[in-house]
């Protein structure tokens, strides 16, 4: 055996959650039958290259499998295959801010400023015919700001203002400058509307992850891994896997099915020198699922504290409200958003089925989980289709939805 191989075969493995027959958890065998048949044909049409799928309700798997390949000329889809979580990063990191909410170390309302003072003079632009006019914020960006993206930052993809293009034409996606480089840069640009207005996706996150290495005085991969990862023993989660699981990391197509575009997403295998908190993270289908029922247990998973119950309440309430305008396409009608999830608002309204309460996230490739306190139901759903996202994410609502008995 190489040493490689035997540090694989001594490296920790990720618990699996307990199993029960879906019948015994008020599932219908039947009907998760039939999503399998529904993804294979979209497997079989070329929609993706394939997917895993774990259902679990009562805090007990009742379904997970896994379909198609992992890559397109690879072998077969693994319930072990490594996944790009993307955007799936956030409710982790904000698990992360809001434990050290509960040490104590920063509240809510606390300003971004107070962390990192490049944020102190940074000014809002306002589109004003062919010109931008830089105005004074009319409040300070706090940390809830952040959590909930009303803090004016935005994302380069989210639009193609004048703001966006600065975006663009920087360095701030870069993997190689420091989580200290990218927050220093993002502090540069104006802001897309005043703090507390607009909901705007945006690197927010990534902010959080730089305000967790100054409080912690550690780095944000060192922090979530002490703090959660660990604790959860998600031994497959970080921001790069090592050589050795090389055979196991899920790819897309290299060119997308639907338009023709070429696809590129970032080598797993190599560690990045910022460790986004809005992106960075890889990890399996089992480790995100033991982070689902830490959530779906209101804080702890297996004896581990990893964040209060009301503290977890909180984060899992809408904190737009009424008044917050919400652009882009993210937040579906009748949904909000809460410290790090979108939040249920309305049993109706959305095209796809839920339950008022209910929370989650996605990611940019495909990933996908939600959480149904009224159901005792999540799910944990993974690909690498960056393209056919929103189709997978609605889809495989409308299936498992079909199941609940």
């Amino acid at each position: 055996m190489t040493a490689t191989a035997a540090q694989a075969a001594t490296a920790p493995k990720t618990p699996p959650i307990p199993e029960a027959r879906p019948e015994t958890l008020g599932l219908s065998r039947s009907r998760l039958q039939a999503m399998s048949g529904a993804f294979k044909r979209e497997i079989d049409k070329g929609t993706v290259p394939g997917v895993t799928v774990l259902v679990a309700r009562r805090g007990q798997v009742g379904w997970f499998e896994a379909l198609g390949k992992q890559s397109p000329a690879g072998p077969a889809m693994a319930l072990d295959s490594i996944f790009r979580l993307f955007s799936m990063t956030k409710p982790i990191v904000s698990v992360g801010i809001m434990a050290l909410v509960e040490d104590g170390h920063l509240l809510l309302g606390d300003p971004v400023a107070k962390f990192i003072p490049e944020f102190a003079d940074q000014k809002v632009g306002i589109v004003s015919g062919d010109k931008l006019e830089l105005v004074p914020p009319k409040r300070p960006m706090t940390v809830q700001d952040l959590l909930r993206h009303t803090s004016g930052l935005t994302y380069e993809h989210q639009g193609d203002g004048p703001v966006h293009k600065l975006y663009q034409q920087s360095r701030v996606r870069s993997r190689k400058i420091t989580n200290a480089e990218h927050a220093a840069l993002v502090a540069s640009f104006p802001l897309v509307c005043h703090p507390g207005d607009e909901f705007n996706y945006s690197r927010s996150t990534d902010i959080l992850g730089r305000i967790i290495e100054i409080v912690s005085g550690k780095s944000l991969g060192t922090f979530l891994t002490e703090r959660i990862l660990a604790p959860l023993r998600m031994a497959e989660t970080g921001f790069s896997t090592s050589a050795a699981n090389a055979h196991r990391l899920a790819q897309p197509f290299e060119a997308d099915p639907w338009t023709g575009d070429k696809v590129a997403l970032f080598n797993m295998l190599e560690q990045p020198v910022m460790e986004s908190g809005g992106g960075g993270l890889v990890s399996t289908t089992m480790d995100y699922a033991r982070f689902a029922l830490m959530l779906r247990n209101g804080g702890t998973l297996d004896g581990a504290r990893i964040i209060g119950r009301k503290t977890l309440e909180l984060m899992a309430s809408d904190h737009l409200g009424p008044d917050v305008v919400a652009n882009g396409t993210l937040l579906s009608p009748g949904h909000g958003f809460g410290l790090g999830f979108a939040v249920r608002r309305d049993a109706g309204i959305a095209p796809f089925p839920g339950s008022v309460g209910q929370y989650f996230w996605s990611g940019i490739a495909g990933t996908f989980f939600w959480i149904d306190p009224k159901e005792d139901l999540f799910t944990v759903f993974m690909s690498q289709g960056p393209g056919q996202r929103d189709f997978t994410r609605t889809l495989v609502r409308d299936l498992v939805y079909a199941a609940v008995d």
